[in-house]
């Protein structure tokens, strides 16, 4: 056997011992054809994926941030789920910052969505004055590497109707409308107004990996934190698949499918041959959008009225069909076996003709 043209040019400067390999690797990954690969795949990714239903939901490590693992994970992954249970994101930084904690850790504080309630020390309502009195942390203001003026700052753009000024560490607010009503609605308003860093990272963990420094988050904004000076953009990655597909396109999502999917068996110790997982990427992404193996989603994609209808909903399926007048070819393995007739898989896909003496 011959490798393929493509190959042959690609990996011409392979020596005769690593060109023997590789022609064994390729015999060895063919597929024969009319081999029922879907069956095949949906058979290999089933059978260890019920395994995980009696392993843990969440998983907590060393790490402290609470990510989905095991089976809700891969179910998410495989619905299309528009936004994961957890978000989460690990952000690879350039050479010259991942190998100093300290710059690193400067980072991650500059990445971390900060609210007013994360520097306060106490709020209190002052109903003589009319105001509310906002006495922030100076522990915490250090910590976070910001100051009274940039929260006082912040507030003004949440809050322009209001009267805001500072002293110190206290900033008071004092409202035009100032029943006793608006101003303890005022006081839990102020709580979460936003202050510095990047709007949906709600935790922050820096780990040492190797001889390199990451960050992890509980938390998603792939757009803003590609735009961040000392994050590597080509290793930073999140698990929200639908925030890759708007921002980096359909290839990457389809890739996301497959090692966020593969990620997820290997943790819980299931081996899942990454053909199986790269057929189902392929269908979910066939169209140039991102699809769930689901009645909404894949299933409702298929030409096939009897293939759709054994999914699930069979009667709407069929009247639907039959209003719009549609045909089913019976191509593919589903209907025919429906019917009672031989699948086109297989020796099924071969039709036989004796050819009789002219006698």
């Amino acid at each position: 056997m011959k490798l393929p043209k493509k190959l042959q040019d690609k990996y011409e400067s392979l020596n005769e011992k690593d060109r023997k390999k590789l022609l064994r690797n390729y015999e060895e990954s063919l597929v024969a054809p009319g081999e029922a690969v879907g069956v095949v795949a949906g058979q290999s990714i089933g059978e260890p994926g019920t395994q995980m239903i009696l392993r843990t939901h969440k998983f907590a490590g060393v790490t402290e941030i609470i990510i989905s693992k095991g089976l809700p994970r891969l179910i998410e992954i495989f619905d299309a789920r528009k936004t994961p249970s957890t978000p989460s994101m690990t952000i690879y930084l350039k050479k010259d910052v991942s190998s100093d904690e300290k710059k690193v850790r400067e980072t991650a504080t500059k990445i971390l969505e900060l609210k007013v309630k994360d520097v306060l020390e106490k709020l209190i309502v002052d109903l003589l004055n009319k105001t509310v009195k906002i006495y922030l942390d100076k522990t915490s203001l250090k910590k976070f590497m910001i100051n009274t003026k940039k929260v006082s700052e912040m507030l003004k753009k949440s809050m322009k109707k209001e009267e805001i000024t500072y002293e110190g560490n206290v900033i008071n607010i004092k409202s035009k409308d100032a029943n006793i009503k608006n101003l303890y609605k005022l006081r839990v308003k102020v709580k979460d107004v936003y202050t510095q860093g990047i709007p949906k990272i709600e935790q922050i963990l820096p780990v040492k990996k190797g001889n390199e420094w990451i960050i992890k988050t509980f938390g998603s904004n792939l757009k803003e934190i590609l735009k961040i000076p000392e994050v590597d953009t080509t290793r930073t990655f999140t698990n929200d698949l639908f925030e890759i597909l708007n921002i980096l396109g359909v290839e990457a999502a389809r890739n996301a499918v497959i090692n966020e999917s593969l990620m997820t068996l290997k943790e819980q110790g299931l081996s899942v041959d990454v053909r199986h997982l790269m057929l189902v990427a392929d269908i979910m992404t066939a169209d140039g959008t991102l699809r769930g193996v689901n009645r909404y989603g894949v299933t409702k994609g298929k030409k096939s009225v009897l293939a759709r209808a054994s999914f699930e909903v069979a009667l709407k399926h069929l009247f639907n069909a039959a209003v719009h007048r549609e045909i089913d070819e019976l191509k593919s393995i589903v209907e025919n076996v429906m019917i009672n007739q031989p699948a086109p898989v297989g020796t099924g896909m071969l039709k036989l003709v004796v050819k009789h003496d002219k006698k």
